[in-house]
C-alpha cells in the first residue's frame, strides 16, 4: 500500500511568474525521485502511507507563504500496481483513488482530500480535513512560514523556533496558535492511528 498525492496551484495564474512559486513547490516535494510536475502548474508525489497527510499540510504550508497561493491536493492510499520510470505513467488503486478525489475537488470546493478502500474511513475523515481547514485557509504568509519551519524541525521548542526566525517566542507560540497547529499534529496522530486499520491484514504503517 502507498499514498499518492494529486495536486495543483491555487492561483498560479494570478502570481507574478511561475518561478515565483515553482521553486518553493520543488522544494516542499523534497528528492526528486518520487515526484512529477506536470500541464505547468499540476504536481504528484508517492509516499509512504503514514506521511500522507502531514505531507499534504507541509506541501500546503510551503505554498502558502507566499501571498495569494495555496495548494489544492487529493491524497489516494492503496495498491500501487505498475510502477513506471515516470510517475505519471505508474498506475494501480492509490493513483486511480488519487486521480479521481483530485477530480471532485472544485466541485466540493474543497482543498484538502483523501480516498482510500474503506467509504467509511473517507467520510469521516474527510469531516475532520474540512473542519481543519476552516484554520489551514486562513493561514497568513506569515503564519504558514511557521507551520513550515514547526513540521521541518518537530524536535524544536518553541523557544528554538524563535531562535531560527528571529523572533520572540511569543510571537512564535500566537502563530502556532492561530494556526491551530497543534490540533492539526493531534489530527494527524488521529489519520496514523486509524489508517491502520484499512491496510491489508493490519499491515502497521512505517515509522
Amino acid at each position: 500500500m502507498i499514498a499518492v498525492l494529486t495536486g495543483d496551484i491555487i492561483n498560479s495564474r494570478k502570481a507574478i511568474s511561475a518561478e515565483e512559486w515553482l521553486s518553493v513547490l520543488k522544494e516542499a516535494l523534497g528528492s526528486k525521485d518520487n515526484w512529477e510536475i506536470f500541464r505547468g502548474d499540476s504536481f504528484q508525489i508517492k509516499v509512504e502511507v503514514s506521511e500522507a497527510l502531514l505531507k499534504a499540510i507541509y506541501i500546503k504550508s510551503c505554498l502558502k507563504t507566499l501571498k495569494n497561493i495555496d495548494a489544492r491536493i487529493a491524497i489516494g492510499i492503496g495498491k500501487e500496481g505498475y510502477n513506471a520510470e515516470k510517475l505519471s505513467e505508474s498506475n494501480g488503486e492509490a493513483f486511480i483513488f488519487s486521480g479521481e478525489k483530485f477530480e471532485l475537488l472544485k466541485k466540493e470546493k474543497v482543498s484538502l482530500a483523501i480516498k482510500t478502500p474503506s467509504p467509511d474511513f473517507d467520510y469521516e475523515f474527510n469531516i475532520a480535513l474540512k473542519l481543519a481547514l476552516i484554520a489551514i485557509d486562513k493561514w497568513t504568509p506569515l503564519v504558514a512560514e511557521m507551520v513550515k519551519l514547526a513540521i521541518e524541525n518537530p524536535e524544536a521548542s518553541q523557544l528554538e523556533l524563535a531562535e531560527i526566525t528571529g523572533k520572540t517566542q511569543s510571537s512564535v507560540s500566537e502563530a502556532l496558535s492561530r494556526a491551530s497547529f497543534f490540533e492539526i499534529l493531534e489530527l494527524n496522530t488521529l489519520y496514523q492511528k486509524k489508517i491502520k486499520d484499512i491496510l491489508p491484514n493490519n499491515e502497521p504503517t512505517p515509522d
